[in-house]
C-alpha cells in the first residue's frame, strides 16, 4: 500500500494572496472613497433638506384659522355669528387603523351609519393632513369620555372651535345663506394655503358673495417639541386676522313683517329703498333652518330638503320666474307714451275682448263685460287688459321689448348675490334662435298684459319699480350696508352702485303714469284702493294676476273646482311717498288668486311697518 504526498507551491501561493489583497485594498479605497462622498453629500449639499427634516420631526407648525367676520342687519342686530364649541376630530396619515379607530369611536359616541358614511367620505375628499371632523358640538360629557379613553386613539383629539350660528333662524336662509363643510369643489375655487386650519366656507348667499371679506387671514404657531410630543418652547407666533364684519341693509322687523303676511303661502316679497338701492326685506318662501348645514346636514334631512314639492332651498327671490301680469302695465304704458304711440287722452273701447283685424279669435278681458272707454289713468287703475292688447299690437313685440330691456325685464339686476336669474323679455328674435319659430302677432297681445313667454324674478320686479319711482334715476339694489374692519370702532359704509339714468325724454310721461298708479291705490275704481286707505301720503301701486295654466277662448276659470297649485298668482308692486319716494316692495305670491285681494294687503302691511303707521287698511 502505498501514500500519496501533496507538493506545496510557496510562491504561486504567495502570487495569489498578494493579489487578493490588492484587490481588496482598492475595494477599501473605492469603498471609503464612495463613504466619503456621501458624507460630503449630506454634510453640505443636503445639509439644509435634512436639517428641515430635523426640525420637522421636533418642531411643529400649526395654522391659526382666522374668527369669521360677523353679519348685522341695519340696525346692529346679530344675523351671523359665532359661537364656542368643541369638535371630535382626526387626522387620517396619524391614525394607525382608521377602521378600527372609527369602530372604537362608535361604540364611545353612538356613532350611525350615516355618520360613518358621511366620514368615510370626507376622508376621500380631503387630503390626508387635513383634520376631518368626526362630530360637532360635543358635550361636557362627552369631552370627559373622550379625555379617559385618548391614550387609545392616536391621531384623534378633541378640538375648541368656534362654529357658525343663524340666531334668526329661517328668517334669512336665503339671503344671508350658510356656511357649510369645505369640499372638493370648494378646494377648485379656493388658495388652499388661505384656508389652512379653516373647516368652513361661505355656500350661499351673503356668506358666499362676501366670502373673502368675511374670512380673514389665517396665522400660524412654531412650537419646539420634545419626543414625547409635549411642547417646550414656542419660536414663532403671527396671529391671525380676523374677518370684517358686514352690515346689510336688510331690517329684521321689517323681514319679520314679510314672512309672517306670507303665512302658508309660497311666493317672496322684496322691499327696497330706491334712493340708494339697499335691499330692506327679502323673503323667499318656504324656507329652512340654515343652522342644519353648518356641521353637516344629515342625508335623510338634506332629503327631505331636496325631493319637497315646495322646494325650500329654491330662492324665489333671485330665480323663481313668474309672468309679471298687469304689473307690467305701468312700463308698457309708458314705451307707449315715450313711442309717440298714444297720449294720455287718447281712449280704446273695451267691450270685454279684443280681435286682431281679420281674425277670429277673442282675446279676452278680465272683466268679461267689458270696461267700456279707457284712458291711459283708468285703464292702469282698473288694469284694463284691451287697452294694452290693442298698446302692444301698435307697438310691436320688438320695440316693446327694447323699451322693457331699460328697466332690466329679462337682465340680471346685479343685485351682490350668487346665482341670480335673467328672467326673459321676449322679442321675435329671441323665438327665432331659442326655439326657431316665427313670431305671432297674438303672441305680442298676451306679452303686453305681462303673459305669455314673460318671465320676471322678485328682485327685477322691485328694481324695475325703483326705476320707475325715481323717474329713471337708477340705483342698482345692493344687500351690504357697510363695514366694519376688526381694529376699527366705525362702520365703513359702502357707496350706492349708481348707474347711467334711463334715457326717457319726458319728465311728464314718468308723471302720467305715475299719476294713474296713484289711482290704483286711492282711486274710486282702482283695483287696489284699500291699500291707500287711511295713510298721510299717496302711495303708487299695480295689481297683477298671472295665470298658471292657459284655458280656451270659450272656457271660464273657476278656482273652487281647481287644484290649489293651479290657481293664479298674484302679484303687487307699490312705492311711497310718490312725492319723493323711499319705499318700494314687489309681492309675488304663487297660487294667491287675485293681486288685489292677496298680494295688495300684504304690501299694505309692508308700508305700515316701514313708516310706522298702527292703523291698517280696512
Amino acid at each position: 500500500m502505498s501514500t500519496r504526498f501533496t507538493l506545496k507551491d510557496p510562491v504561486n501561493e504567495g502570487r495569489l494572496v498578494n493579489d487578493r489583497l490588492i484587490i481588496a485594498s482598492i475595494l477599501a479605497v473605492i469603498l471609503f472613497a464612495v463613504l466619503l462622498f456621501r458624507l460630503g453629500v449630506l454634510q453640505v449639499l443636503e445639509h439644509e433638506h435634512f436639517t428641515f427634516l430635523s426640525d420637522k420631526n421636533r418642531v411643529d407648525i400649526a395654522p391659526l384659522p382666522p374668527q369669521r367676520g360677523l353679519i348685522y342687519d341695519r340696525n346692529g342686530v346679530v344675523l351671523a355669528e359665532n359661537i364656542p364649541t368643541f369638535s371630535l376630530e382626526l387626522i387620517p396619515e396619524d391614525v394607525p387603523d382608521l377602521a378600527k379607530t372609527l369602530a372604537e369611536l362608535t361604540s364611545l359616541f353612538g356613532l350611525t351609519d350615516d355618520d360613518l358614511a358621511e366620514i368615510d367620505e370626507r376622508v376621500k375628499q380631503q387630503r390626508r393632513f387635513r383634520h376631518v371632523v368626526i362630530r360637532q358640538r360635543l358635550t361636557e360629557e362627552e369631552v370627559a369620555v373622550f379625555a379617559a379613553n385618548r391614550h387609545r386613539f392616536p391621531g384623534v383629539d378633541v378640538a375648541g372651535r368656534l362654529i357658525r350660528h343663524y340666531p334668526q333662524g329661517a328668517l334669512f336662509a336665503h339671503t344671508v345663506g350658510y356656511v357649510g363643510r369645505i369640499n372638493e369643489r370648494d378646494q377648485a375655487r379656493i388658495d388652499e394655503k388661505d384656508y389652512k386650519g379653516t373647516q368652513q366656507i361661505g355656500k350661499t348667499g351673503v356668506e358666499r358673495f362676501y366670502e373673502d371679506l368675511l374670512h380673514g387671514e389665517v396665522g400660524y404657531q412654531r412650537v419646539e417639541s420634545n419626543v414625547r410630543g409635549r411642547v417646550v418652547r414656542e419660536l414663532a407666533y403671527q396671529p391671525s386676522i380676523p374677518g370684517q364684519s358686514l352690515y346689510l341693509h336688510l331690517d329684521l322687523q321689517l323681514q319679520k313683517v314679510a314672512a309672517e303676511v306670507l303665512e302658508d303661502y309660497n311666493g317672496s316679497i322684496v322691499a327696497m329703498d330706491p334712493r340708494t338701492g339697499g335691499i330692506l326685506a327679502m323673503v323667499s318662501k318656504p324656507d329652512f333652518d340654515p343652522n342644519l348645514f353648518v356641521s353637516g346636514i344629515s342625508q335623510r334631512d338634506y332629503a327631505e330638503l331636496r325631493d319637497s314639492i315646495d322646494r325650500p332651498l329654491f330662492d324665489r327671490s333671485l330665480r323663481g320666474h313668474y309672468p309679471p301680469g298687469s304689473t307690467l302695465k305701468p312700463f308698457v304704458a309708458l314705451a307707449g307714451l315715450e313711442l309717440n304711440v298714444t297720449t294720455e287722452k287718447s281712449t280704446v273701447y273695451c267691450p270685454g275682448w279684443y280681435t286682431l283685424p281679420g281674425k277670429d279669435h277673442r282675446y279676452r278681458c278680465w272683466k268679461s263685460h267689458g270696461h267700456g272707454h279707457m284712458d291711459l289713468k283708468q285703464s292702469i287703475a282698473q288694469s284694463c287688459d284691451v287697452y294694452y292688447y290693442d298698446l302692444a299690437n301698435t307697438l310691436g313685440i320688438d320695440r316693446l321689448h327694447h323699451f322693457l330691456d331699460l328697466f332690466s325685464f329679462g337682465r340680471r339686476s346685479g343685485i351682490d348675490l350668487p346665482g341670480e336669474s335673467s328672467g326673459l323679455s321676449p322679442s321675435s328674435q329671441w323665438k327665432k334662435s331659442a326655439r326657431n319659430q316665427v313670431w305671432y302677432p297674438g303672441e305680442t297681445l298676451i306679452s303686453g298684459i305681462g303673459q305669455g313667454f314673460n318671465q320676471t324674478t322678485p328682485v327685477q320686479l322691485a328694481y324695475a319699480t325703483s326705476l320707475l319711482a325715481r323717474k329713471g334715476e337708477n340705483t342698482l339694489p345692493q344687500i351690504a350696508r357697510g363695514v366694519r374692519f376688526s381694529d376699527e370702532e366705525e362702520l365703513s359704509l359702502l357707496p350706492p352702485k349708481q348707474a347711467e339714468s334711463l334715457p326717457v325724454k319726458s319728465s311728464a310721461h314718468w308723471q302720467q303714469v305715475i299719476d294713474a298708479m296713484v289711482e290704483v291705490t286711492s282711486g274710486t275704481r282702482g283695483t287696489a284702493r284699500h291699500v291707500g286707505a287711511g295713510l298721510p301720503f299717496k302711495v303708487a301701486g299695480k295689481t297683477g294676476t298671472a295665470q298658471v295654466f292657459g284655458i280656451k277662448q270659450d272656457e271660464k276659470y273657476d278656482a273652487e273646482t281647481l287644484e290649489k297649485r293651479l290657481h293664479d298668482h298674484a302679484l303687487f308692486i307699490a312705492f311711497a311717498p310718490v312725492e319723493n319716494p323711499e319705499f318700494v316692495v314687489a309681492v309675488v305670491v304663487e297660487n294667491g288668486g287675485s293681486g288685489s285681494r292677496t298680494a295688495a294687503p300684504m304690501a299694505r302691511k309692508m308700508i305700515d311697518q316701514y313708516f310706522g303707521v298702527e292703523s291698517e287698511a280696512e
